[in-house]
């Protein structure tokens, strides 16, 4: 039986428009590195010493190109052109993935993770065959059902999924044939689609998407 191996996708592909920033977030500089190179480097020191794969639009694969000049920037990682949707995305990086892989999928922008949660997540795909991070809620909830209607879920049952999501790839590669849906948000809903069941386990309230400028200023703290 061949030694499993382990890889990270990095998902960096969007242009951060609710960041109010000319340039993309991914590439804003915060404590010395671009948020995206805080990221990488997260999987770059982990003691799986995952493959790391990176998903850039094809219109910033120069200005990355630019940053890693810039910053000296030497963590070894593979560059994939990402698509239209997440969903393309992710699929377009599983050719390089071989069959005997772990896969953690995880957003560029999300650098203020744990080690230990990094690990987490890849031991329990390796026991279980995949790994979801997710936080309880902490605030009340309610869903709205028509535009009059709305009605309050039990905060308990309700836990917010963060990045990183960890599968077997035999999962990912099955998962990823069926067609694109809108109701796809993240990779575990592809999965679990596909007919796999989910495992979630205890994420972190520090790992933050930034997304707003306030997420900036908060990360800038954090790190």
């Amino acid at each position: 039986m061949q030694e499993t191996q382990f890889y990270a996708v990095i998902v960096a592909g969007g242009n951060g428009s609710r960041m109010q920033s000319a340039t993309p977030k991914q590439f804003m500089v915060i404590n010395g590195l671009p948020i995206l190179m805080h990221t990488l480097l997260k999987f770059g020191i982990n003691k799986y010493q995952p493959k790391i794969i990176l998903v850039l639009a094809e219109e910033h694969i120069t200005i990355w190109e630019n940053l890693i000049k810039q910053f000296a920037f030497d963590l070894s990682h593979s560059v994939v052109i990402g698509g239209k949707e997440r969903f393309y995305s992710v699929k377009n990086s599983l050719h390089l993935i071989p069959e005997n892989a772990i896969v953690a999928i995880h957003d560029g922008v999300r650098p203020l993770l744990s080690d230990d949660l990094i690990s987490a997540c890849y031991q329990t795909a390796l026991e279980k065959s995949n790994a979801v991070c997710a936080v309880q809620s902490k605030d009340s909830v309610r869903l709205v059902e028509n535009d009059l209607e709305n009605r309050i879920l039990p905060r308990n049952l309700v836990f917010l999924v963060q990045t990183p999501q960890v599968f077997k790839i035999a999962q990912l590669k099955k998962a990823y044939d069926l067609d694109y849906s809108q109701k796809f948000t993240d990779d575990s809903s592809v999965v679990q689609t596909a007919g796999f069941h989910i495992n979630l386990i205890a994420g972190e309230n520090n790992n933050i998407k930034i997304t707003h400028p306030l997420d900036l200023r908060i990360a800038e703290i954090l790190l």
